[in-house]
């Protein structure tokens, strides 16, 4: 049977963050392996650096080791530990005296001693590389369901700062193997994507084009951007590259380079709602009814829609090392059920990513985290053709 630390996520976020970004691997708990100091000294020498951690009843004492257990006098970290706020914090070279008979009033609950190692050690990086490689090759192979377009159309939307188009920008960093901005980021309050862009990326392996092609729009907002007519033109594949959005109602049957029959391989296979994590929960009622609007449209059409949650690696506590298994994350939880409650996305259809904003060099842990999003909609494309009637294959939409 596992065992399970006392400490709550939180309290071990906060020890992690203060010691560097550690991990914390459980190894003793007197409360199950007996309060023997000669069972502790046994179970804990020769792991390295450790934490242990006292419960009293009316605190907590935490001491890191930067040495193993047994090994004399070494510089130690002890503080006392309230609720989720370190106190009292004395750094020094003592001695642990660890002796479970030496409390006569009983106060002490329980003992806990973890081993301490760096998150993203060399280990988890190069399974983080292994795994990146895996996702690249999966996505350069990839071809749309039985054939019926060369390349599967995903449409961005979302709000006004979302990170729509430094979610392509991040895509193309990382096909390219360099950080790029090809689409412009800033921070107009009506948007900075005011035409409909389509883009194709090359992979900077063989410069061929990959088997996706990412579509831009306007933000929404309450009472400017995306018109909301717009939208079933943009699914059928009516606007070419650099449309301009306007606010004319009545449209001609035939608009740009395209008839007015678009056919399959011009129009929307999977649309992905792109919305800031610290901001989600915040949505406007007049939003938050414009976007199950959409998703009603989307219904209707039978195109599958997901949503992206940027800006994840910004919440309170969020560390790189976290992004490695950020779905575990109690911030992000709390993120992804706001989202499920507030607009009824399921919670299987909610990705987590991390969008390059400022770095100026790749990093293996976001491209995992992109390149797993990215996947998973080419995924719920081939569901959107897989259910195409017959008749919608190879005909105008």
């Amino acid at each position: 049977m596992a065992v399970a630390t006392r400490l709550t996520w939180m309290q071990e976020k906060k020890l992690q963050n203060y010691f560097g970004e550690k991990q914390f691997s459980l190894l003793y708990k007197a409360s199950v392996h007996g309060f023997s100091t000669n069972g502790l000294l046994q179970i804990c020498s020769r792991q390295g650096p450790t934490l242990t951690v006292i419960y009293s009843k009316d605190r907590i004492v935490v001491a890191y080791m930067h040495k193993n257990y047994g090994e004399g006098n070494y510089l130690i970290t002890v503080f006392v530990f309230q609720e989720t706020t370190i106190t009292e914090c004395k750094v020094g070279p003592f001695k642990l005296l660890m002796s479970f008979d030496k409390d006569p009033d009983g106060n002490l609950e329980d003992c806990e001693v973890f081993r301490c190692e760096d998150l993203l050690d060399e280990r988890r990086m190069n399974g983080i590389t292994v795994l990146k490689e895996s996702l690249l090759c999966a996505i350069r192979s990839y071809v749309p369901y039985g054939g019926l377009v060369h390349k599967i159309r995903i449409l961005l939307l979302g709000p006004v700062g979302a990170g729509k188009s430094s979610f392509f920008n991040s895509v193309r960093s990382i096909f390219r193997g360099h950080v790029t901005n090809q689409a412009l980021v800033g921070s107009n309050p009506t948007g900075t994507s005011e035409k409909y862009r389509t883009y194709f990326i090359k992979d900077g392996k063989d410069n061929n084009t990959l088997p996706f092609i990412l579509c831009d729009s306007m933000g929404l907002s309450e009472k400017e951007g995306l018109d909301m007519d717009d939208i079933p033109y943009i699914l059928e594949g009516h606007f070419p590259d650099r449309y301009q959005f306007n606010s004319l109602k009545l449209r001609p049957k035939g608009i740009g380079n395209h008839t007015g029959c678009p056919l399959l391989k011009d129009r929307i296979h999977c649309v992905a709602f792109v919305f800031n994590a610290n901001s989600v929960g915040e949505l406007s009622h007049e939003m938050v009814e414009k976007i199950k609007k959409i998703r009603r449209e989307l219904i209707k059409s039978d195109v599958v829609h997901v949503v992206l949650l940027t800006h994840v690696d910004t919440l309170d506590l969020i560390t790189k090392g976290d992004l490695i298994d950020i779905y575990k994350c109690v911030p992000v939880k709390l993120k992804l059920e706001a989202v499920h409650r507030k607009l009824g996305f399921a919670l299987s259809d909610i990705f987590v990513v991390s969008n390059y904003t400022s770095e100026w060099e790749l990093e293996p842990v976001i491209d995992v985290l992109i390149l797993s999003a990215l996947k998973e909609m080419l995924w719920a494309a081939d569901d959107f053709l897989e259910n195409l009637p017959l008749e919608k294959t190879g005909r105008c939409v």
